[in-house]
């Protein structure tokens, strides 16, 4: 199938989504779905969870495609949608551990706030913990353009478009996200 859905602009295939054909939709996902999952899983530490709120992100990102603008890129756009989700989850599991002091019959929710990635089981995985829980601590403004600039290597323009701030902004974001990283990691950088 040379010209089938796969070979379609993500323009195009929203354009046949919001005709009707559901296959549209479905390729959308396939090409974006990694690195949706890559991005939030980054921004919440939670490899598992980050599958759900990706999926959240796809169902608003469809109930929405109307609003997609087929001259930007779709990534950008699914990023940003999928940002948004993270923080929502990000609230809610502040939400759920506030509780959980006040109502200690949640302690399960707590354990589940710890599973591993799946790259801190690469060679240096000591490493990797370390710089994963010092990226965690850092703001969630300066967590989200150090992720989508330097693990996701998105260019300054499309980082500030999927975060709806200046370029400037994102420049110095993104510098005192590396500082608070390398104080947190102890570097003299």
């Amino acid at each position: 199938m040379s010209n089938g859905i796969a070979d379609r602009s993500d323009g195009e295939l929203a354009a046949l989504c919001l005709a009707g054909q559901r296959r549209a939709f479905a390729e959308i996902v396939r090409r974006h779905k990694a690195p949706l999952h890559r991005l939030v899983a980054r921004l919440i530490g939670d490899e598992e969870e980050a599958l759900d709120v990706v999926q959240e992100a796809f169902v608003s990102a469809h109930s929405a495609l109307r609003r997609y603008d087929s001259a930007r890129p779709m990534r950008a756009w699914l990023a940003r949608i999928a940002i948004n989700k993270a923080r929502d989850w990000r609230r809610r599991r502040m939400v759920r551990r506030l509780i959980s002091v006040v109502l200690p019959l949640d302690h399960a929710l707590d354990a589940a706030d710890d599973v591993p990635s799946i790259e801190t089981q690469a060679a240096d995985r000591q490493e990797l913990d370390r710089v994963a829980a010092a990226l965690a601590t850092l703001p969630g403004n300066l967590r989200e353009v150090l992720v989508l600039r330097t693990i996701e290597g998105l260019t300054q323009a499309e980082t500030s478009g999927i975060l709806a701030i200046s370029e400037k902004a994102v420049e110095t974001r993104l510098y005192r996200a590396r500082q608070k990283l390398a104080d947190r990691l102890g570097d003299t950088a």
